[in-house]
Order: structure tokens, then sequence, then C-alpha cells
């Protein structure tokens, strides 16, 4: 009976004491949320989007590149060495890096999936596992190219009280004040010392 149908799933699915079916199927919905498993997907998801498919194109080139640039290198060099691996692959870090930075600005407006929220789990785990091996273990820093500019606005800022208080001591005239006594008082101071002398 087509009618008694959710009822007779109901009934099938909570029949046993533990409930496991329903257990499970709750817990593989939270995971799936909390992944923002949605996110890698199309609208209609029925496949990885463009950006994704994207992403992890440029992931996998970049672990090759680092790979590629191990080899041999290894056995003679020091661990701390990898100028090899910072200098070959730049470019593959840099451009997975600005797509990464892109998806983000992209899945805060909606994205292709739809979804506003977090990139889905695999991209950030992808980006998580490229920066520590980027910066952690092969120990390549890209240098800041703004590094110059802020450094001669920082030094600009800190010089102007010293340049104020410098060129304000210099055009003040510091002058010696000299008293002159009006002519009127000290004939006022002389005649009291006549009234002081005939009294």
């Amino acid at each position: 009976n087509s009618s008694e149908s959710h009822n007779c799933a109901k009934s099938i699915l909570t029949s046993d004491r533990l409930q496991i079916v329903v257990t499970l199927s709750e817990f593989f919905n939270e995971t799936w949320e909390a992944a923002n498993c949605a996110n890698c997907l199309t609208n209609s998801s029925e496949g990885l989007s463009n950006s994704t498919v994207e992403f992890l194109d440029l992931f996998n080139k970049s672990l090759t590149c680092f790979e590629h640039n191990l080899q041999g290198q290894t056995i003679y060099l020091s661990p701390n060495n990898y100028t090899e691996v910072c200098k070959n692959c730049n470019e593959t870090y840099r451009m997975l890096n600005d797509l990464y930075n892109n998806l983000q600005r992209m899945n805060r407006q909606g994205g292709e999936s739809g979804h506003s929220a977090h990139l889905c789990i695999d991209v950030e785990d992808a980006m998580n596992i490229t920066r520590k091996l980027w910066s952690r273990t092969f120990n390549c820093s890209v240098p800041c190219s703004d590094t110059v500019p802020v450094i001669a606005v920082s030094s600009f800022i800190l010089f102007l009280p010293i340049v104020f208080y410098l060129s304000s001591f210099l055009h003040s005239k510091q002058k010696k004040r000299i008293l002159i006594l009006p002519k009127r008082i000290q004939s006022n101071a002389s005649l009291v010392n006549i009234q002081e002398k005939y009294s």
C-alpha cells in the first residue's frame, strides 16, 4: 500500500535497538555538511565544478614539481637546502596560491556551487598540505613585493616629529628679554624718595 510505505520504511529503519541505519545516515549527512562537500560540486551535484577540477590539476602539478626537483638532490644536499625546488616550482606554487585565493573570494559570493561558506575540505586540505611543504619542509619564502614601500612610509612617519621639532626650534628666535622701565615710572620713584627725605 503506497499510503503506508513511509510508515513501513520508518518501522524497518528503526526496528533494531541501536537504529544503526538512521545513526549512520545522520553521521554521513553531518560529515557531508561539516566538510562543505557540496562546494566542490556543480549546482546540480552531477560532478566536480570547473574551478575544483582546475585547482586539483594545479595541485597535482605542484606535487609533481616538488618530487621532480627533489630527485637526486637529497643525496647531495643537506636537508635544509631546497633551492632548486624553490626556484623551479615558484611559478606553479604561486599560480596554485592565487587560484586558491580567488576561489575563496568567489565562494564568499556564492561561487559555482551556489553555497556560500568555506571551500570544500578537499581543496582546503590540499592547499594546507602544499603550504606546509612550501614553507616548513622546503623553507621557501617568497619576498613580499610591498616591503620597500612599507619601510619607506614607516620611516617617513617616524621622522616627521623630529622634523617638526627641529624646524620649530630653528624658526623661533630665542631673544633675551630686556626690561625697559618707562621714564614716568622712574620720575614717580624719585618723587617718592624726595618725599621720604622731607618726612
